[in-house]
C-alpha cells in the first residue's frame, strides 16, 4: 500500500512545527545563552560608551604557547584596558573571589563552574605579555546577564547588566597616553586571530585536548576513584561538560572542566 499521499498531507500539516522545534532547541542551548549574553553586553558598550574615548574589541582570540585563548570583550581607553568576561547564568550564585569553583543553584539543582575572576586572570596575563602592560593598567571586569543574584557581597568589578558600564566609567585616572592607546589597539588587532568558524573550532579543540590530557590522571578528591567526563543535561549549563565521580551514585562529587 502506498502511504505517500497520507505522508505528504501529514507533512504539509505539521511542517511549520519544525522551525519552532529547532528554535526552542537553540534557545535552550548553552551556546545560544552564551551568544545572547555577549550580544547584550556588546550592545550596552556600543550605546553607552563614547567611541571617541573607549575602543571596543569583541570576541578576541589570541594565540598562546599552548594554543589559543578567547576573550569576550576588550575595551581600550586612556583609563586602562578593560578585559571583560560575560556570564549568562540564572539563579543563586554562591562563591567567594578566592575560591576556585563557584556554585549556581536553580531550584533544587546545583551546578559548579570555574570562578570567572580566575578565568579572566589568565586572559589578562596573556594580554599583558602581548602589550607589555603592568597590573595597574589592566582592569578585570565580570558581567552577569540574566536573572542571577549572589548570596554574599562581591567586589566592585563583579557586575550585573548596566553596572559594568558604570564600573568602566568610574575609572578616571589617566593610565595610558593617547599614543599608547592607539599602539595597544593596533597590537591587539594585529595579534588576534581572524574571527571565523575555523578559529572557534580550533579553540574548542584546544579545550578538548586539555580535558583529554587531564582525564587519565584526575582522581576524585572525596573517594579516590577516577573522575570521568560527563555532560550536563538540564539547567542553564545544559550541554556543558563537567567531571563526575565514576563511583556515582555512591559518590556525587562534581568538578568543573578548567580551560
Amino acid at each position: 500500500m502506498d502511504f505517500s499521499p497520507e505522508f505528504n498531507q501529514l507533512f504539509a500539516t505539521l511542517w511549520y512545527l519544525v522551525p519552532g522545534f529547532i528554535g526552542i532547541t537553540l534557545y535552550q542551548s548553552a551556546w545560544f545563552k552564551g551568544t545572547m549574553g555577549e550580544f547584550i553586553v556588546n550592545l550596552l558598550a556600543r550605546f553607552q560608551l563614547d567611541p571617541a574615548v573607549y575602543y571596543l574589541l569583541k570576541n578576541v582570540t589570541i594565540p598562546t604557547e599552548s594554543g589559543t585563548t578567547q576573550i569576550d570583550q576588550i575595551v581600550v581607553s586612556v583609563y586602562g584596558v578593560f578585559v571583560v568576561a560575560t556570564k549568562n547564568i540564572h539563579g543563586l550564585i554562591v562563591g567567594q573571589p578566592q575560591q576556585k569553583v563557584w556554585t549556581q543553584q536553580v531550584s533544587k539543582y546545583k551546578f559548579q563552574f570555574q570562578n570567572p575572576l580566575h578565568q579572566n586572570h589568565e586572559h589578562i596575563k596573556t594580554l599583558q605579555a602581548l602589550l607589555y602592560l603592568n597590573d595597574e593598567q589592566v582592569h578585570s571586569v565580570i558581567v552577569f546577564v540574566g536573572k542571577s543574584e549572589f548570596n554574599t557581597p562581591q567586589p566592585e568589578n563583579i557586575t550585573h547588566g548596566m553596572a559594568y558600564i558604570r564600573y568602566i566609567k568610574s575609572k578616571t585616572e589617566l593610565l595610558i597616553t593617547p599614543k599608547e592607546k592607539d599602539q595597544i589597539i593596533a597590537a591587539i588587532e594585529n595579534g588576534r586571530l581572524t574571527t571565523s568558524f575555523k578559529t572557534n573550532r580550533e579553540q574548542i579543540s584546544h579545550v578538548q585536548q586539555i580535558v583529554a590530557d587531564k582525564e587519565s590522571r584526575k582522581p576524585c578528591p572525596l573517594c579516590g576513584n577516577n573522575m570521568v567526563l560527563r555532560q550536563t543535561k538540564i539547567g542553564d549549563h545544559k550541554g556543558k561538560h563537567f567531571w563526575g565521580c565514576s563511583n556515582f551514585p555512591r559518590c556525587r562529587t562534581m568538578l568543573p572542566v578548567d580551560n
